[in-house]
C-alpha cells in the first residue's frame, strides 16, 4: 500500500528545518511531491549551539534540564510552523498526509554508552498539525547495540536502484557530518559515518567571520589548505576504523588550526572534510565507481572540486545533476523511514549501524 509521507528533517548544520513529500510503500519512491525550508532565526540557532553544549553531561536520553527544554520547545515550534507554512503554499491539508516522519535535533549521541537524545515533542507536533508523527527512530537500535546511524542508507539504496549504472556507488551526504552509503548493485549494503561534514567549517566562519557557512565555497576558494594539519588530523583513530562507525557533531570540535588566515582556515576545513570521506575507500570491498554528493556539502563547488582531485578515476557529481533534490533527500528519508516503521520493515542492518540484526523502529504519537 502506498502512504503519502511527510518527512521532517533539522541536521546537526543547525540551519534549519527542511520538509519533503514523498509516496511511498516503504521499498520504492512512487512519486517525490514538494519541498520546503524554514531557517533558524539567529537567536535560535544560539539557542541550538548552548543546548549542545549543555547536553553533554546527558545522563539519560529522557532528560531536560535547563536551557535544553527551551530549546525543545523552540524545536517542536519550528517543525510545526515548517510543516503550516508547507501546507499554505503547496494547498495541502492534514487528510492529505498519511505519517510524518520527525527526526528531531541531535544534541548528543553516544551510541557506546548506548545513549542518543534527539530533542523535539513529538505528541505536541502530532497536535499541531494534526497528523500522526513517527518519531524516536534512533533509540532502538541504539539500545540493541548499533551505533544509531547514520540512517539514511536505505533511502539512498532506493535512489541509487533507480539510476542505470554500474556500481559500486557511493552516496555521501555531507551535512553536519559526513557520511556514506555504499551499493554495489546487489545485496551489499555498507554505511557509515566518515568524519567531519560541515560543521567544522561552519562553526569556524561563525567564529572568524560571523557566518553561517561558506556560501558555495567561494571563502575557502581563496585560501590555501595546510595539508600538513590535514596529515595530523587524519592520524586520529577513528579514520582507520573499518565501518559500521558513528560520530557526534562535536567530536572534532577539538582540533584547533591554530593561528591562520580565515581564507587559509576554511581551506583547510575543506580539504580536511573531503579527504576524510575518501579514506573510506580502502576500507570497501571494491573501490567506488561513482560518488553522488548531497547533504549541504553539495552546494560547495570547492567541496566537490577537492573530492573530484582525491577520489581517483571515478566520478563525483552532484545529487542535483541526477535530478535528485539534494537540500530534501535526508527530509525525503525521513518520510521514507516513517513508512518502513509503521510496516515493520528495517531501518538498520548490521553492515549500516552495527546492530545485531536488522532492526526496524520508531514510535508513533497521534493527534
Amino acid at each position: 500500500m502506498m502512504l503519502t509521507a511527510l518527512g521532517l528533517m533539522s541536521g546537526t548544520s543547525l540551519d534549519g528545518v527542511d520538509v519533503a513529500l514523498i509516496e511511498t510503500d516503504g521499498k520504492q519512491v512512487k512519486a517525490f511531491g514538494p519541498s520546503g525550508y524554514r531557517a533558524y532565526s539567529p537567536a535560535e540557532r544560539n539557542l541550538l549551539r548552548q543546548a549542545l553544549s549543555e547536553a553533554v553531561h546527558l545522563p539519560q536520553r529522557d532528560a531536560r534540564p535547563g536551557i535544553l527544554a527551551e530549546a525543545e520547545r523552540a524545536v517542536t515550534r519550528a517543525h510545526a510552523e515548517a510543516v503550516a507554512a508547507f501546507f499554505a503554499q503547496n494547498r495541502l491539508k492534514p487528510e492529505d498526509v498519511d505519517i510524518v516522519g520527525f527526526h528531531g535535533q541531535t544534541v548528543l549521541h553516544r551510541p557506546e554508552r548506548r545513549l542518543t537524545v534527539q530533542i523535539g515533542d513529538a505528541p505536541a507536533l502530532a497536535k499541531a498539525i494534526h497528523i500522526p508523527v513517527m518519531h524516536d527512530f534512533r533509540a532502538a537500535d541504539v539500545e540493541a547495540g548499533g551505533q544509531g546511524a547514520p540512517f539514511v542508507p536505505v533511502y539512498h539504496r532506493a535512489l541509487a536502484n533507480s539510476l542505470d549504472r554500474e556500481g559500486p556507488i557511493v552516496v555521501v551526504n555531507i551535512g553536519g557530518v559526513s557520511n556514506i552509503t555504499y551499493i554495489d548493485g546487489n545485496d551489499t549494503l555498507i554505511a557509515c559515518d566518515t568524519g567531519p561534514g560541515n560543521a567544522l567549517l561552519d562553526d569556524f566562519m561563525y567564529r572568524t567571520m560571523n557566518q553561517a557557512f561558506d556560501a558555495e565555497g567561494k571563502f575557502a576558494a581563496l585560501g590555501k589548505a595546510d595539508e600538513a594539519w590535514i596529515a595530523r588530523a587524519l592520524e586520529l583513530p577513528f579514520f582507520a576504523l573499518p565501518p559500521p562507525k558513528s560520530l557526534d557533531r562535536n567530536d572534532f570540535a577539538a582540533l584547533r588550526l591554530g593561528d591562520v588566515a580565515p581564507a587559509d582556515g576554511a581551506a583547510t576545513l575543506t580539504a580536511f572534510t573531503a579527504t576524510a570521506i575518501t579514506r573510506i575507500i580502502p576500507l570497501l570491498p571494491r573501490r567506488p565507481r561513482s560518488w553522488i554528493v548531497c547533504g549541504g556539502g553539495a552546494r560547495n563547488l570547492t567541496m566537490l572540486r577537492t573530492l573530484r582531485e582525491r577520489v581517483g578515476s571515478a566520478t563525483v557529481e552532484a545529487a542535483e545533476t541526477l535530478g535528485w533534490a539534494s537540500d530534501a533527500i535526508e527530509a525525503q528519508a525521513f518520510g521514507f523511514l516513517a513508512a518502513r516503521g509503521l510496516k515493520g520493515l528495517p531501518l538498520s542492518y548490521p553492515t549500516t549501524t552495527g546492530v545485531p540484526m536488522p532492526m526496524t523502529g520508531g514510535v508513533i504519537a497521534r493527534p
